[in-house]
């Protein structure tokens, strides 16, 4: 995992939020796809830090935080 802010120049990065989010003003982070990483950010603070995390790593985390 590295930390990085900003973004990184290319390619430009498609912010999305989770389908769960409930829009209520609550936690929520946003996510981008690139290539061989996935960047992650705090929907409330979107030109502060983010993170990339490799696109493997990202996998095995929703699986693991799909099954609870």
């Amino acid at each position: 995992m590295k930390a990085s802010s900003p973004e990184p120049a290319a390619p430009a990065l498609n912010w999305f939020k989770s389908s769960y989010s409930a829009g209520d003003g609550g936690d929520c982070v946003e996510i981008a796809d690139a290539d061989a990483s996935v960047w992650v950010r705090d929907t409330k603070q979107p030109d502060a830090a983010s993170f990339a995390v490799p696109t493997a790593q990202w996998k095995a985390f929703v699986r693991m935080a799909a099954r609870g």
